[in-house]
C-alpha cells in the first residue's frame, strides 16, 4: 500500500513537532522561501541549501523548480532522516538528494567542489561563515543567495571578505541578499 504524497506544510508542521524547525508560523515559513525563487531564476543545473535544517528553503526551491537538481546537506542526522522522509513524502526524489556532512567535506569532495551554479541558506551561520562555506562550492561565475533580515543590515557583509572570496556587490530583494562570483 503506497502512503499518499503529503504537502508542504504538513512536512513542515512534522519538522516543528520534531523540533528541527522553529515555531514562527509555517505559511510564514514558506513565503520567506520562496522569496528565493525568483532570484534563481537565471540558474539551471545543480543547486545546493547548505544548513538546511527542515529543508527551507530547499523543499520550496524544488517545488517551484523541477528543473533544477537540488542538494539539501545538513550535519545532524536526526534532520537529515526526517528531511529524506519529506522529500519522500513529497515526490521530490527524482530532483532532491538529501546529504549528511559538513560543507568542508563537500568542498574536498570532485563530486560537489566547483559543481554547483548556486548556493542558498536560510540560516548556516554568521556572513563570513556563510560565505567561506559556500564559496568552493560554486561554479565560476555562481550566485549565493541568502536570508536576509526584514530590513537589510549592510554592515553584516564585509566588503573586504567579498573581495577575497571574488563575490561582487551584494544585490538586495526582500528578505533575501545575493552575491555573485565575479572571479
Amino acid at each position: 500500500m503506497t502512503q499518499a504524497r503529503r504537502t508542504l506544510a504538513d512536512v513542515l508542521e512534522e519538522a516543528q513537532r520534531l523540533g528541527v524547525l522553529g515555531d514562527r508560523p509555517i505559511v510564514d515559513v514558506i513565503a520567506h522561501a520562496q522569496q528565493f525563487v525568483p532570484a534563481l531564476a537565471g540558474v539551471t543545473g545543480r543547486v545546493v541549501d547548505i544548513g538546511t535544517g527542515a529543508g527551507i528553503p530547499g523543499l520550496v526551491i524544488a517545488q517551484a523548480r523541477p528543473d533544477l537538481v537540488l542538494t539539501l546537506v545538513d550535519r545532524r542526522q536526526t534532520r537529515i532522516d526526517a528531511l529524506q522522509r519529506g522529500v519522500t513524502a513529497l515526490g521530490l526524489d527524482n530532483h532532491v538528494t538529501v546529504l549528511c556532512t559538513t560543507t568542508q567535506a563537500m568542498a574536498r569532495e570532485t563530486a560537489h567542489k566547483g559543481s554547483y551554479g548556486a548556493v542558498v541558506s536560510r540560516g548556516f551561520g554568521s556572513p563570513v561563515d556563510t560565505l567561506e562555506a559556500a564559496r568552493p562550492l560554486l561554479v565560476a561565475g555562481g550566485l549565493v543567495v541568502v536570508s536576509e533580515p526584514p530590513t537589510p543590515q549592510r554592515a553584516r557583509w564585509s566588503p573586504e571578505v567579498l573581495k577575497r572570496l571574488g563575490f561582487a556587490e551584494p544585490q538586495y530583494l526582500p528578505g533575501i541578499v545575493m552575491f555573485h562570483v565575479e572571479h
